[in-house]
């Protein structure tokens, strides 16, 4: 039986006290983590020396001896967690340099921009379950925290390997890194079905259904433009800014909920009926990239363009196909991504591409034979043939 890695995330339920720990344990960790950063730019930038992450874990345990009231408090491995993260940080910063894509040099973390601690290994430091005999109620265990209380919602599978704590707005979350959990395959169904993501319907399958996109970032619009006027016109450093900054996060954080809600319900329902989903692969972070240019060559149609991003952002196409994977790994469904290039203006009847096939946003008519057909379900049946066609040279190979 093929056995995959997964993720569980609770809501924790810390006391005050607890809650006032777990702020102090995320602060050391970023100051650790600034400081890692500043030793490594200040070695190459004065001696040319470049510090590697186990020439800065070797450094830890003096660390934490000079400050047993503060680093040393923590569990050693999962500083060495957060100075690995600064190591990966600088990995795909070269790798961007070796690319010759925009570097983005590893930032120094402030105060909102630093929200997870992990625990590389259950039982160092941490201790999941760590009070089984508890008739009622899950707790886990952290160094120097105690037992913090878990809402459990359902079962956790699979061996637990790491642990981390993540902040979001005023809650506090328990993400379980677990392995071998076993795939529960579903029965056949001998179905397959081409997706086209879109902006009107989420998703449009080859067999012509629309699933609906909930948009809930324009539900909530006017809730957030409220929220941030009044976010806007609070003093810098004050007591009432901070809590406008908290409202505002909270509300943004409904929104990713809710969105990520409506994936996996929706990824549920396709992998339910389909044996073999065939999707466009997309690249969101490109498609959503903004138009203003530069001043000395300004973009054109910057409204529009910008809508357009916030809507395509709004619809959750990465969130929704990142489930979907997913989803369909664990019920042992076949999942293939297409170029989607031209889809949308090619006949799927004849095959004549044009972009005057597709002359409004939903409508299709081919200028070559005359089919006619939703834009959307046309482009879907077309990213279904080119799935099929991936697959049987893929088996004949």
């Amino acid at each position: 039986m093929v056995a995959v890695r997964r993720s569980f995330k609770f809501l924790m339920r810390p006391t005050s006290r607890q809650q006032v720990a777990l702020a102090a344990c995320l602060e050391d960790h970023r100051v650790l983590y600034n400081a890692a950063l500043e030793h490594r730019r200040t070695a190459y930038r004065k001696a040319g020396v470049s510090v590697r992450y186990g020439d800065q874990s070797g450094e830890l345990k003096d660390i934490r001896a000079d400050d047993q009231e503060g680093q040393g408090r923590w569990s050693f491995s999962s500083q060495q967690a957060t100075l690995r993260r600064l190591d990966k940080a600088f990995a795909a910063f070269f790798a961007r340099v070796k690319a010759g894509r925009a570097p983005g040099f590893p930032r120094f973390k402030g105060r909102g921009w630093f929200d997870t601690v992990t625990w590389p290994k259950d039982g160092d430091g941490c201790r999941w379950d760590s009070q089984p005999e508890h008739p009622t109620a899950t707790f886990v265990r952290l160094q120097a925290i105690g037992h913090v209380r878990v809402h459990q919602h359902r079962p956790v599978r699979g061996q637990v390997k790491t642990i981390s704590v993540k902040r979001q707005g005023t809650r506090w979350y328990l993400i379980l890194s677990c392995e071998d959990i076993p795939a529960t395959p579903l029965p056949a169904t001998g179905a397959v079905v081409g997706l086209d993501m879109g902006v009107a319907s989420l998703v449009t399958t080859s067999d012509g259904e629309h699933l609906a996109n909930p948009r809930h970032l324009a539900a909530s619009a006017e809730r957030l433009a409220a929220a941030q006027r009044d976010l806007a016109r609070k003093k810098r450093g004050s007591k009432r800014r901070r809590k406008a900054v908290a409202r505002v996060a909270a509300l943004h954080a409904k929104v990713r909920r809710q969105r990520l809600d409506s994936a996996h319900k929706t990824a549920l329902a396709l992998v339910r009926d389909y044996d073999l989903i065939v999707h466009e692969d997309l690249r969101v972070a490109n498609m959503t990239r903004s138009a203003s240019g530069t001043v000395e060559q300004p973009g054109r149609n910057v409204a529009a363009k910008s809508g357009l991003n916030r809507s395509i952002l709004d619809a959750g196409w990465g969130v929704f196909l990142s489930v979907l994977a997913d989803k369909a790994e664990s019920a042992g469904r076949e999942l293939i991504a297409v170029e989607p290039r031209n889809t949308s203006r090619t006949c799927s009847r004849c095959g004549h591409c044009t972009p005057e096939n597709r002359r409004t946003q939903a409508a299709f008519a081919c200028t070559a034979c005359g089919h006619t057909a939703h834009a959307d379900e046309n482009a879907a049946i077309n990213i279904l043939r080119a799935g099929l066609a991936l697959r049987d040279a893929a088996k004949a190979a």
